[in-house]
């Protein structure tokens, strides 16, 4: 049977609709969920009466078979079937009859490919928040070893005030963790069953939607038929999530282009993540971060292309929800490989803290310490902010650092400065200076770290 559905076409389908509706070649990837979803399916049915236990065994078996030639790449999908769920079924019929004619009862390829999509998506959540946690843990064992080192703090891209490396590093792991929850509340939303909701409005047949929904790991059933086969919210929110993943990927590996520049010169990037060129025998080319910035675009682009596939759907299913599958699945392939790579390339980066400290001390980042000093003797922000401002123009026309003026000469713009100014000023006790929570002091920063041990299990 070339066709498992009939009903009132005479005509055979042209082959160039054939070759423009068929999905099989990139929804094939939905072949595990949609054999679980059948066998759960056909489970619910004998449970209610309408398949014998002698079918429903033959049904699971076929398709456990057909599971196997999958995967050892011998079963042969046709384009006429149009998709995986149809290929699938119709082999199932070759192997086991007029039982797998009755699989389909009380279903429809609408609830369908709804519940293979959310199964496939839930387990594409776990699988990114685990390479998210492994980058996470990359990310805090470097933070952990170069703890110390000193780096400046930019604004505006403007040196601003001195930080410690693994402060750096963590703010990305904090961005990381958000992320991780966002996707979190997505599996959650997504967690629910449209198995029985049929073509749109449900089944005269008497089914158990909750015995599939717990069979396929479901924490319940739809609630409305309609919305059930119609909805793809959750994938929109989930390559939502992975855009924003995307975002905070593409942002650290823009700082981490700047600080791989000659004229940052932070870090050393492993040759084995750079490339060179085909005419400048010299270069060492960054092109991992690059594509990891890059690839972002690609990213937001399958964002707005489901936003806009959805805008304009009236109820139930359209086949232009066939096409949130090529969005869903390179989203999801593109973030899970810029995880991936960059956790490696995290591992293998060494900072070079001679040149971060040196760096450190351009700039006069220990202006805001100065200040600090004075509020601390009682002046107004203000009014000390714009004495600091003084002594700042005076050291640069000197091209001198703070600490490198003379007491006399920090006494000329106030006498609340004492000899115990010198105290504050550097880089070094500036950052030993801090001490509010969250801040780049050596004593927070230990505690964010250990802090994150115990939430990541350790390092690594």
């Amino acid at each position: 049977m070339d066709k498992l559905w009939g009903g009132r076409f005479e005509k055979e389908t042209e082959p160039l609709v054939e070759e423009f509706t068929e999905s099989v070649s990139f929804d094939v990837r939905l072949y595990w969920q949609d054999i679980q979803c059948s066998i759960a399916h056909a489970k619910m049915l004998a449970r209610c009466g309408l398949l014998s236990d002698e079918e429903l065994a033959g049904i699971e078996a076929a398709l456990g078979e057909i599971e196997g030639e999958i995967e050892a790449g011998t079963f042969q999908f046709q384009q006429s079937h149009e998709d995986v769920h149809m290929n699938i079924e119709a082999a199932l019929i070759r192997k086991v009859g007029e039982a797998g004619l009755k699989l389909h009862t009380a279903r429809s390829r609408n609830d369908q490919v709804a519940c293979d999509t959310r199964m496939w998506t839930r387990d594409a959540v776990d699988n990114i928040d685990g390479l998210i946690e492994q980058c996470q843990g990359a990310l805090l064992e470097r933070a952990e070893a170069f703890k110390d080192v000193i780096v400046p703090g930019f604004t505006h891209l403007q040196h601003a005030q001195p930080v410690l490396l693994g402060h750096v590093l963590l703010a990305y792991v904090e961005m990381l963790q958000r992320d991780r929850g966002r996707l979190a509340d997505c599996r959650r939303r997504l967690n629910v069953s449209p198995l029985g909701a049929c073509a749109l409005a449900g089944t005269a047949l008497p089914i158990d939607v909750e015995f599939t929904a717990a069979e396929l790991g479901f924490d319940g059933a739809f609630s409305n038929s309609i919305d059930a086969v119609s909805d793809r919210d959750f994938v929109v929110e989930f390559v939502f999530d992975l855009a924003l993943v995307a975002c905070h990927l593409s942002r650290f590996a823009e700082e981490w282009l700047l600080w791989a520049t000659p004229e940052f010169d932070f870090i050393d990037l492993d040759e084995s993540f750079c490339t060179g060129s085909s005419i400048m025998p010299q270069k060492k080319n960054p092109d991992v971060l690059e594509l990891v910035r890059g690839k972002s675009g690609r990213i937001y682009g399958h964002l707005v292309a489901l936003l806009t596939m959805l805008k304009g759907l009236p109820l139930a299913y359209n086949r232009d929800l066939q096409e949130d599958k090529i969005a869903l699945f390179e989203a999801a392939d593109q973030v899970s490989m810029c995880l991936t790579v960059l956790s490696e390339l995290v591992a293998r980066t060494t900072f070079k803290k001679d040149r971060a400290e040196e760096a450190s001390e351009k700039g006069h980042m220990d202006a805001t310490s100065l200040v600090e000093y004075l509020v601390q003797r009682g002046l107004p922000f203000r009014e000390a902010h714009g004495i600091v401002g003084a002594v700042v123009r005076e050291a640069a026309a000197q091209g001198a650092s703070l600490s490198e003026l003379t007491l006399e000469e920090l006494r000329s713009f106030s006498e609340l400065i004492e000899q115990d100014v010198f105290h504050v000023l550097g880089m070094r006790n500036v950052v030993d200076s801090y001490r509010s929570h969250g801040s780049s002091s050596p004593a927070e920063v230990e505690r964010q770290i250990e802090h994150w041990k115990s939430v990541l299990g350790g390092p690594g």
